[in-house]
């Protein structure tokens, strides 16, 4: 695969949402990017509260962004937060920078776009997010070295 088409994208953000329900997690919203950060599919779970699907936006778009996954995008903002407040104000706030925000690759390395969650810890949302991917057989990129 060389780029995310409307297809994949929607199974993901589904996939990501359907995960939390079988963990039992908070009602969540998932957000697929395209690699120029154009939204492809953003869904909500009908009980997740209205601001989870901006918030999950905000986690892709961070990563995509800024090239990273997003928890290295949080180690980043914890040790440079005057840089990350720049960001976000030549963003207007659309940078969320925690877990639950993943670059997604493709076998060979490719940056596809990226996939953010909200709507339980950020550690359980990039663990839906991973799921999905998974399932789609993509590569995630938390930002974390991988094994």
């Amino acid at each position: 695969m060389n780029h995310l088409d409307l297809h994949t994208a929607t199974l993901i953000a589904s996939q990501a949402i359907a995960s939390g329900r079988e963990l039992g997690l908070r009602p969540l919203a998932a957000a697929v990017l395209d690699a120029a950060g154009h939204p492809l599919a953003v869904l909500r779970d009908e009980q997740a509260s209205f601001l989870r699907p901006q918030i999950a936006t905000g986690k892709a778009r961070g990563c995509l962004g800024m090239g990273l996954g997003g928890r290295e995008l949080a180690r980043r903002a914890q040790a440079m937060p005057a840089f990350f407040d720049a960001i976000n104000s030549l963003t207007d706030g659309q940078v969320i920078p925690v877990a639950g925000g993943v670059l997604i690759r493709n076998a060979q390395g490719a940056l596809l776009g990226a996939i953010g969650i909200s709507g339980d810890t950020s550690d359980n949302d990039e663990r839906c997010a991973l799921a999905a991917l998974d399932t789609a057989g993509l590569v995630a990129d938390t930002g974390d070295a991988q094994a």
